[in-house]
């Protein structure tokens, strides 16, 4: 009875040894989500794009233009949401229709894009100084919006807008007016400002803005429209005589409009847009749509915007294709102005 007792504890202790022994494996921890590259643009997962390489955009105007200087401070920026460099190439010539005319004709994979300048590009369709149209292109966003001023040099005999037209009345056609190009932006404001106060002048085409001002500020013509980026460089060397807009401006608030001293009462102005080959995938444009808007409202661009006289107007893709259509409709309505 003993030796059954004995072997019955000795069957219960090895029993409760193993029992003891037994534990529940450790739970394994969930798998970590593969985290996306440090250089990894945001929401690229989300676009389900994302570029590989270097992304060049074309600017149609020679370096120190002010669309080339917008256009450098963007880039500076850009690499942040987009993941690589993005390297600007000048295009110049044509009124820069040599420019758009690469970008119409480069390969429509998201590695180049391009400005296309408002209303310049509509006027060079309509002057046929090329063989693309608004089809041939792909809005992706607007950059900038800036409104025209007329400008003299800083030690010009005229201090008002009145004192420049009086004399350009009293003396038909004396007074030199530099420009960006024949039926350019600033042509048609030159034009603008001379058909609504009743003069007449002579127009100088320069190659460009950059050019066209470098004309004005060496005093070889009287008087110049430009945008307000497109001297802030140089502000010292002229002077602001009116701004075409319905109201002041908050940069010139002492500047009167051209619709308060009784002449064209409209706002006139460039659009600068960032836009894509025909063909380039809906996917592409929403990446890029959606990284420029990033890039143009982080804080660091934005001072450095500002240090640069750049008014930032991010537009979608579809309201920058609806801007693009509205001022191909205004160029081709400008005949009437021309008196040709």
């Amino acid at each position: 009875m003993k030796k059954i007792t004995a072997l019955v504890l000795v069957l219960l202790l090895a029993l409760s040894m193993v029992a003891c022994g037994e534990s529940k494996a450790p739970e394994q921890p969930a798998e970590k989500p593969a985290e996306a590259p440090a250089d990894a643009p945001a929401d690229a997962a989300a676009e389900g794009w994302a570029p590989e390489e270097n992304v060049t955009i074309i600017v149609s105007y020679k370096a120190g233009s002010g669309t080339d200087n917008t256009a450098r401070v963007l880039a500076a920026y850009a690499e942040k949401y987009i993941g690589k460099p993005v390297i600007i190439e000048n295009v110049e010539g044509g009124s820069g229709s040599i420019g758009w005319t690469a970008l119409s004709q480069a390969k429509p994979d998201g590695y180049t894009l391009g400005f296309v300048n408002l209303p310049n590009f509509s006027s060079s369709i309509t002057e046929g100084l090329a063989d693309y149209t608004v089809d041939s292109f792909r809005a992706i966003c607007n950059h900038v919006t800036e409104t025209s001023v007329v400008l003299v040099k800083a030690d010009s005999q005229f201090n008002t807008l009145e004192d420049l037209v009086k004399y350009a009345q009293e003396h038909p056609g004396e007074l030199k007016a530099s420009t960006n190009g024949n039926h350019k932006s600033n042509h048609i404001g030159a034009q603008m400002l001379a058909v609504s106060a009743d003069f007449e002048y002579t127009d100088i085409p320069y190659g460009g803005t950059a050019d066209q001002l470098l004309a004005l500020r060496q005093g070889e013509v009287d008087f110049s429209v430009a945008k307000v980026a497109d001297f802030a460089s140089f502000t010292s060397e002229v002077k602001v005589l009116g701004v075409f807009n319905g109201e002041r401006l908050a940069e010139l608030p002492d500047v009167p409009t051209l619709g308060e001293l009784g002449y064209y009462d409209k706002w006139l102005g460039s659009s600068r847009c960032i836009c894509a080959p025909a063909g380039t995938p809906d996917e592409v444009i929403a990446f890029y749509e959606n990284a420029f808007q990033q890039i143009m409202q982080d804080e660091d661009y934005l001072k450095a915007a500002e240090a640069a006289g750049m008014n930032t107007d991010f537009k979608s893709a579809a309201d920058t294709t609806a801007i693009i259509a509205q001022q191909q409709e205004f160029a081709e309505g400008l005949a009437d102005i021309w008196g040709e």
